[in-house]
């Protein structure tokens, strides 16, 4: 009987147990959802980058009618008579030849060939000789029209350069070589006569009387500015050309 009661109440016992983890299991929170990923944010776009400035001729072109060739544009040009500071006076009339086309930023163009006129505004001879061209027109295909233009360089003649704003030609520096050589050959013309005047001494003296003159003749002749037929200058426009 006791043995019974003994086997009843651990049966009852292990009931209670049972029903004890099975409340506890229940109370358990389920595990948590992991979180949802939402779709990311599109990432910024980098900033455009600033559109690059135009070249220097189109910035020209740009502040100017299509019809103009602008103010600044250089071009190149020939003589077509000959200009030298030893005689040419000042307002002495000249022409030259456009050897290469002018265009406009609309395409229309001046071509090469044309013909250009100009005068001599001021002219100084001798040791420091200078020449100042002034242009006047140009020839188109409708007509003349006025031309402002300023010498930047003579790339003909090598001992020749534009000085100042206002574009004034003159002589880099005196050639040595040739001095020395005009006064090589005046020396000799001056000992001959001078020989044939006054024996040896006389000689001496024609020598060194026609060395001097030489030397002088040779600077002053090399000091001025010739320009022939067929040198090249190349001009920069001071005011645009407006086409028709």
């Amino acid at each position: 009987m006791l043995r019974a009661s003994l086997f009843s109440a651990t049966l009852l016992l292990a009931s209670f147990v049972s029903a004890q983890e099975l409340h506890t299991r229940d109370q358990v929170p389920p595990p948590a959802e992991p979180p949802q990923i939402t779709g990311q944010e599109p990432a910024a776009e980098p900033a455009a980058e600033p559109a690059p400035e135009p070249p220097a001729s189109r910035q020209v072109y740009e502040a100017v009618g299509t019809n103009e060739v602008p103010d600044g544009y250089r071009f190149l040009i020939t003589l077509e008579d000959p200009i030298d500071t030893a005689s040419v006076p000042r307002g002495k009339h000249f022409r030259a030849l456009l050897r290469e086309p002018l265009t406009t930023a609309g395409g229309q163009r001046i071509p090469g060939g044309r013909m250009i006129t100009g005068h001599v505004s001021e002219v100084d001879r001798g040791f420091n000789a200078r020449l100042l061209l002034s242009f006047d027109e140009i020839e188109t295909s409708r007509g003349w029209l006025p031309l402002s233009a300023t010498v930047v360089e003579v790339p003909s003649e090598h001992g020749l350069r534009p000085v100042g704003p206002e574009g004034e030609i003159e002589r880099k520096a005196i050639d040595m070589r040739r001095t020395l050589e005009g006064a090589g050959v005046g020396a000799v013309v001056g000992a001959s006569a001078g020989q044939a005047a006054g024996g040896s001494r006389g000689a001496a003296v024609g020598a060194a009387t026609g060395a001097a003159a030489g030397a002088s003749m040779a600077t002053l002749s090399d000091r001025n500015i010739l320009l022939d037929k067929g040198s090249q200058l190349v001009l920069r426009l001071d005011r645009g050309i407006v086409l028709p």
